[in-house]
């Protein structure tokens, strides 16, 4: 009798295994996994590049720092960038957060004009500086590739009228952190770029 009911348990034993396996079959087939078995990757995120018009129409809306990476098809540096330094998860974050965030090719041909109801401002390209004249407002003439250039909060053809604030160079993770939070974090209001860079803590 006993040996009976231990068969009986096996059996129901068995069964319910291969009821099982069977459940997991079904759920593989179907595409179905649950996310406490397999980790998922989540889609990597990117900075949020906007145009000079983009960016002059969200300021009205909402008042932020302007970042413009300034850069060139031919400059190595730029693309170097672009594939690393802009790639990292905190500057892409930090960036998204802090700033409205602008690609501006210097040397664009395109005639480019800025209107609002007190201001309408026409920039061209330069033949002679082999550049857009914009660029070379927004960089005080000093041309060199890459160069960050920063914004203030504030009326946006005002800003560009009066040139932003460039940062000229290559930046890799670390150089980077120290000149987005100098900026906007608003240290740069209240202390020296050799006062805040001695002071400074690496985070990224």
């Amino acid at each position: 009798m006993e040996i009976e009911i231990n068969n009986i348990m096996s059996k129901r034993v068995l069964l319910f295994c291969l009821l099982l396996l069977g459940n997991i079959n079904t759920y593989a087939t179907s595409g179905f996994v649950h996310d406490s078995l397999v980790a998922t990757g989540s889609e990597v995120e990117e900075i949020h590049w906007i145009s000079l018009e983009e960016a002059m129409h969200s300021m009205q809306k909402e008042q932020r720092k302007i970042y413009i990476d300034m850069y060139t098809d031919w400059c190595g540096w730029c693309k170097k960038m672009d594939a690393t330094t802009f790639k990292d998860p905190n500057v892409v974050k930090y960036m998204n957060e802090k700033f409205y965030c602008v690609r501006f090719n210097a040397e664009i041909k395109d005639t480019l004009r800025f209107l609002t109801n007190v201001y309408c401002k026409y920039y061209w390209y330069d033949p002679a500086a082999k550049c857009n004249t914009l660029a070379a407002e927004l960089l005080h003439g000093k041309m060199s590739y890459p160069t960050a250039v920063f914004l203030e909060e504030g009326n946006f053809m005002e800003l560009i009228f009066q040139g932003g604030i460039p940062v000229p160079g290559y930046q890799d993770v670390k150089g980077m952190e120290k000149i987005l939070k100098y900026f906007g974090e608003n240290i740069y209001k209240t202390k020296s770029w050799d006062e805040y860079d001695k002071a400074f803590i690496q985070y990224w």
